[in-house]
């Protein structure tokens, strides 16, 4: 098992890249953040997730040992390979994801490559009490009746720019018997 290369960088691509340890090249898939934080023909050392298939043996490297932790979480959660895990740590630093996480803000980890509304809402139930953040009792919000991901006025809200979160803050005390336009109107005047 490989738990981290130490060497130089002998080569980038857009998300791989080429650790060069004593003469012998390991190819190493990178999260965006960490690919940008490497230069080439500079040492660096890259921790390592050993991913093996029928068909591969594939690398995926971190400069820090909390990114790999929460990439092994984010594979725990069904439905998340390794490519669509390295795509969700890519749409920001990993401080920013466990927020995310911790906060529900499913339309956040949306953003990543690969990853529709039902993942997104499964990492977010899986993970929300392991990241090591505190979470709001909210972050789930999204599954309650009334408030979820088919009620017309969260989504109303969610195109304003709230997160799935704070639409659902905002809607929780306005009735939800008032039509989609009125719940809306409720929640923004609460919101100010």
């Amino acid at each position: 098992m490989i738990s981290y290369l130490n060497g130089v960088v002998s080569a980038k691509g857009i998300n791989t890249a080429t650790i060069d340890v004593n003469g012998v090249g390991y190819g190493v898939y990178l999260a965006a953040e960490d690919m940008s934080s490497l230069n080439k023909d500079e040492a660096a050392k890259v921790y390592i997730f050993e991913y093996v298939r029928e068909q591969a043996y594939d690398l995926y490297g971190f400069l820090h040992e909390n990114t790999k932790q929460l990439f092994v979480q984010l594979l725990n959660v069904n439905g998340v390979g390794p490519r669509m895990a390295l795509n969700m740590l890519s749409i920001g630093s990993v401080g920013q994801v466990k927020q995310a996480i911790a906060e529900g803000d499913v339309k956040y980890l949306q953003q990543a490559q690969g990853v529709g509304k039902r993942v997104a809402e499964r990492v977010v139930v899986d993970l929300k009490d392991k990241i090591g953040l505190f979470s709001s009792d909210d972050a789930t919000a999204f599954l309650q009746e009334g408030t979820g991901a088919s009620d017309e006025a969260m989504q109303a809200l969610v195109e304003l720019g709230f997160s799935s979160v704070d639409a659902a803050k905002a809607l929780h005390s306005v009735d939800k018997k008032l039509s989609t336009e009125e719940r809306v109107k409720a929640a923004l005047k609460g919101k100010n």
